[in-house]
């Protein structure tokens, strides 16, 4: 390891030459805080003592300048440093302000290493811009120069109490920084920084409880009288919607009493087209047995070929529609054979409503005239509670609605029932023979697909034999090959082998033997990328082998498809009623 040469700084290398620092010049006499970024803070040069820190892996000490001050910091003879000369403390220790004479600190510097006058110019113009930290506020508060790092108070040399490290190199190591120091350090647990961020922590907690207390004072003030505006308020809001409920349920009333009077009035004469409505609720029968037939013939495809196609889609929807239909025959014959009963029924209903709305109304009655003189109030507190089979609004509205309009469609539907119900078959029959037209074009369209996708699949299973065969003949030529490089292999190492015999000194390694060397590499990197071209090799074989099972495969589970759709599905939907037999003539 070579050392660094020593920096000089003129013809003394061991004598540092000192003057007297300028008055005007103050170094961080301002409360600011130095911006983190400085000259000398960008510099990685290891060792730089002139800079006040002795290791790059420190921070500079802001609050020493790094001029040296004038006087008798060292006696005549090289680095004999005589009584340290430090700057008067004042009383408070965080008052800055109070010094009356500012000069710089003496910087900590290996007494074995100079500074340039160059070095020197330079940081006292990069330094000399920073203002002076001030110290402001209580000494018990947080300062400023808490967060600034402190400057050493003594040097550490190679040997003495503070090297505490074996230095096993010399003592010169120790003073060129070729060999750690170790330093013992304090057992102090806390600073005073810490102890005065500590203070303002317990005084900042005692003024935000003091301010709770305030807000719970102002928040129970203004609930006293926001409580006394709110009830008076509560009890008219609540006066208003009962006489508004109450205006409300006799307009119901009088509705349901002119429902009830148009109820009694209707009957129906629907006896003559009962038999044709049974007559096409019978013809169903047959498309819904065609529908259902095709479905579960269609349950026979195999594995893959199981989907939810368009076909199976269409059919579903036909029975769909043909249960819908089933129903809405269902539901109009029992209306025409019920409708006597249901006129009866409706009008029930009607004034079963009506009951109810009459003792509702007497209630509220009562309760609009109740005031905070009445001596009918008493405290119930079961009251206050949301029953299980209470109604909403909505619903209690929907109720009434739905009570009035079914009375009135069922007086309606008595009259207009006979000329509704031959729409009802005619379009029954126009839906039902659309969607049978569109099982066909979907079962149409399938089978030429699966046609086509049965010949493709036969045309890549010849690819696939052809190319397994391929793939044998490269397996075959690259095994041969990696067993015809054994023999040059053998070559190459019987060859060294033989050079190996050489005695003593002609032993050499000379070209030739280089060449051997590299010529074994070279085989063996051919016989590596020769086997592993033949494990892709195989690997490839053995996928176009499961290819090749999986095309044997889909190919026999379309012709199964092909049959089940071509042969059964078409041959049952030809026997499709038609429109006029779905109308019940």
């Amino acid at each position: 390891m070579s050392e660094n040469q020593p920096r000089t700084c003129g013809a003394c290398p061991n004598r540092g030459t000192y003057y007297k620092a300028n008055e005007n010049t103050d170094h961080l006499e301002k409360s600011t805080v130095p911006k983190p970024e400085l000259v000398y803070q960008n510099r990685t040069t290891l060792e730089e003592h002139h800079h006040g820190v002795p290791k790059t892996n420190f921070p500079p000490d802001l609050t020493v300048s790094p001029e040296k001050s004038a006087g008798d910091g060292c006696c005549s003879g090289c680095n004999n440093k005589k009584v340290d000369q430090e700057e008067p403390c004042p009383d408070n220790p965080y008052a800055m302000e109070k010094c009356r004479e500012k000069q710089p600190v003496q910087i900590n510097r290996s007494p074995h290493v100079s500074v340039p006058n160059d070095y020197k110019q330079n940081e006292q113009m990069h330094l000399s811009s920073n203002p002076k930290a001030e110290t402001t506020g209580p000494c018990y508060l947080p300062h400023p120069e808490d967060d600034m790092p402190k400057a050493t108070e003594a040097s550490m040399g190679p040997i003495g109490p503070w090297a505490t490290g074996r230095v096993d190199w010399s003592p010169i190591s120790g003073m060129t920084g070729t060999r750690p120091i170790v330093d013992k350090y304090s057992i102090t647990r806390y600073s005073e920084g810490e102890w005065r961020r500590k203070n303002k922590e317990v005084l900042d907690s005692a003024k935000d409880a003091q301010h709770r207390a305030n807000l719970v004072d102002w928040n129970g003030r203004r609930c006293l009288e926001q409580t006394r505006a709110d009830v008076d308020k509560n009890q008219e809001d609540s006066t208003k919607r009962l006489t508004q409920r109450s205006q409300d349920l006799h307009r119901w009333k009088c509705e349901l009493e002119m429902a009830i009077a148009a109820a009694a009035e209707e009957i129906g004469f629907l006896e003559a087209d009962r038999r044709r409505l049974k007559t096409a609720a019978a013809v169903l029968t047959m498309p819904e047995s065609i529908a259902g037939e095709c479905l579960e013939r269609r349950t026979g495809r195999v594995d893959t070929e199981l989907v939810r196609d368009e076909v199976e889609e269409e059919l579903i929807k036909e029975l769909a529609l043909i249960a819908e239909i089933r129903e809405t025959f269902a539901r109009t014959l029992k209306d025409v054979e019920m409708q006597l009963l249901e006129d009866k029924t409706a009008k029930q209903r009607l004034e079963y409503d009506w009951s109810d709305k009459t003792v509702t109304h007497q209630i509220e009655a009562v309760n609009c005239a109740l005031n905070n003189r009445s001596n009918i109030m008493l405290f119930k507190p079961g009251s206050t509670i949301f029953p299980d089979d209470q109604s909403s609004k909505e619903h209690w509205e929907h109720f009434t609605r739905e009570t009035l309009q079914e009375g009135e469609a069922t007086r309606q539907r008595s009259i207009t029932l006979r000329g509704t119900l031959d729409a009802i078959l005619i379009n029954a029959s126009k839906d039902l023979r659309a969607q049978a037209d569109r099982v066909d074009l979907a079962l149409s369209r399938r089978n030429a697909c699966n046609e086509q996708i049965r010949i493709a699949l036969e045309n890549e299973l010849k690819n696939i034999l052809q190319r397994l065969a391929d793939v044998e003949d490269m397996i075959k030529s690259l095994r041969d090959q990696i067993r015809r490089m054994d023999i040059p292999m053998k070559k190459a190492q019987t060859r060294l082998d033989n050079r190996l015999q050489r005695p003593r000194v002609e032993n050499c390694r000379d070209d030739a033997h280089y060449g051997l060397i590299e010529e074994v590499k070279t085989i063996g990197e051919n016989v590596s990328a020769l086997s592993a071209q033949l494990k892709i090799a195989e690997a490839n074989q053995a996928e176009l082998i499961k290819t090749r099972g999986v095309l044997e495969k889909e190919i026999i589970a379309k012709r199964k498809t092909l049959e089940i759709d071509k042969m059964r599905a078409q041959l049952i939907r030809s026997h499709y009623p038609s429109a006029t037999a779905l109308t019940g003539h």
